[in-house]
């Protein structure tokens, strides 16, 4: 089938669509991450090994309160000689094996999160299979497959699997978009009964092993109704993990909108939650001062994002980090900015937040930390609880972990006794719950402030913690009418203060 009856074909099914003529949207939705009680916002492991993973949630991320893991892709991918970070976005079967371990070490780290609270949702490709190489193609599993014919016999997919080869040269145009090739990717096709199948037994296997949702990469390039068909044969949540008898998956699509394309995100999310790429943007730049906090009153869904419940929202992720699609956005690389819009993000009530755990990189495509064997090294841990070896984990940075035990304690409350300076110093309460202050000024913030928070005497998490009742940071004393005497200083460490009841 040429490009020209494709555009026909799916013209025909875009209107039926639209007047709902096809019918197989799930009548359930797939939005709710399924954590645990008194757990909250997902961190993203990126490259991490699953037995590395495993020994984090046990030692560090069940006790803190993290919500979730989003791992990445257990797929079998092509080796790629330099070892780069999207090898693993190349995959040529469904086997689960990878640099991250195998069948035996995955399973054995759902089990053990899950038994202290913390759910794994995986990064799957249903999109694409591996694109043409210029080296033998062989996989993490030992598996082979000759790309330039769609064959892979691991599965086996061939060729008439796959949409007919055209790459993407209009990116207003839908049908290109989810037909053509991203990036020389080659293409399959979800309308086929047989590709359905594979995806449905993939997603239905970690299921039964106990994973919580996942993320669907390159969901913009693929057809909704496609995805709405498979989503539907999906099971329930393995109620052997601790899940709710009838719980759905958690399911985040990837659909990368700023506006200007042909495909929305809102052409996503009425069955299932979508990356809300704006939102790294906008706190970016507020931050940054180009955009100024004091408009962030009204934040959220009125900026032309998501509703709350359907936006899975973060900072930056593996791909945007590093420059790509959405633009620069801030990362570990400006620590006290990133730790300034980290905060924001957990103090502000808007989408579910996630939080990407990195490694270090000097070029865009460099891969994580790996010996001469291209074996991935493991994370070191320091006295302090920051990393080594090559690995940044920002989930354990102090200002950063103790900003999920805040949202984990204002939970459920609306922000109330909203602040400004009238530029880009903020502050606002959680209900009666918490409190926190920005200032991303050019000058120091010394304010009497409502903080809606009974009198008391109280730590700032930020600048330290409480230790044997004494303060190692900031202490903030709030009068009987809730008011306190908030300062940050432009010398110091943080520009964020915040204090919580608990």
């Amino acid at each position: 089938m040429n490009i020209t009856s494709k555009i026909s074909m799916y013209s025909i099914v875009v209107i039926l669509l639209v007047f709902g003529a096809i019918s197989a949207v799930p009548t359930v939705n797939f939005k709710d991450p399924n954590y645990a009680v008194g757990h909250d916002v997902m961190v993203h492991l990126f490259e991490w090994k699953w037995k590395d993973i495993a020994d984090e949630c046990e030692r560090f991320l069940g006790p803190m309160g993290y919500g979730g893991i989003q791992v990445s892709p257990v797929q079998e991918n092509v080796i790629v000689p330099s070892r780069p970070w999207w090898e693993r976005y190349q995959p040529i079967s469904y086997q689960w094996i990878t640099r991250s371990g195998n069948e035996e070490d995955f399973k054995d780290m759902v089990r053990r999160c899950n038994a202290v609270g913390v759910r794994i949702y995986v990064d799957v490709i249903l999109n694409h299979m591996a694109a043409d190489q210029s080296f033998e193609v062989i996989g993490t599993g030992n598996s082979t497959a000759d790309p330039p014919s769609r064959n892979y016999p691991a599965i086996p997919y061939i060729q008439t699997h796959f949409n007919e080869p055209c790459d993407i040269r209009d990116w207003s145009d839908p049908v290109q978009i989810r037909n053509c090739e991203l990036v020389g990717l080659h293409d399959l096709n979800q309308s086929i009964e047989y590709v359905r199948e594979k995806a449905v037994k993939f997603l239905n296997d970690l299921i039964h092993a106990g994973v919580a949702g996942f993320r669907i990469d390159a969901a913009k390039h693929m057809w909704p109704q496609d995805l709405h068909v498979i989503y539907s044969r999906l099971h329930d949540l393995n109620t052997e993990y601790g899940f709710r008898k009838g719980s759905r998956p958690y399911i985040y699509q990837e659909v990368i909108d700023m506006g200007g394309e042909g495909i929305s995100k809102t052409e996503y999310n009425s069955v299932a939650a979508v990356t809300e790429f704006k939102y790294g943007m906008e706190i970016s730049q507020g931050i940054r001062g180009k955009n100024p906090l004091k408009w962030f009153k009204s934040f959220g869904e009125s900026w032309g994002m998501l509703p709350n419940n359907d936006a899975l929202v973060f900072i930056d992720n593996h791909d945007n980090q590093r420059g790509y699609e959405s633009g620069p956005v801030i990362n570990y690389k400006q620590s006290k900015l990133y730790k300034m819009a980290i905060a924001f993000m957990l103090a502000h009530p808007y989408g579910n937040p996630q939080i990407i755990s990195s490694f270090a990189f000097d070029h865009s495509d460099q891969g994580p930390p790996a010996d001469d064997q291209g074996n991935i090294i493991s994370p070191t841990i320091h006295e302090d609880k920051s990393c080594g070896n090559g690995w940044i984990c920002e989930h354990r940075w102090r200002q950063i972990y103790k900003m999920v035990h805040f949202r984990n304690s204002v939970i459920n409350t609306d922000i109330t006794n909203w602040w400004d300076n009238g530029h880009n110093q903020i502050a606002f309460s959680r209900g009666n719950k918490g409190f926190i202050a920005i200032n991303a000024d050019n000058i120091d913030l010394k304010q009497k402030i409502q903080t809606n928070l009974p009198a008391g005497k109280y730590c700032d998490i930020i600048s330290g913690e409480n230790i044997n009742d004494h303060c190692s940071g900031k202490t903030v004393i709030v009068d009987e009418h809730g008011y306190a005497n908030i300062e940050i200083l432009l010398e110091q460490e943080d520009g964020v203060l915040a204090i919580y009841i608990d």
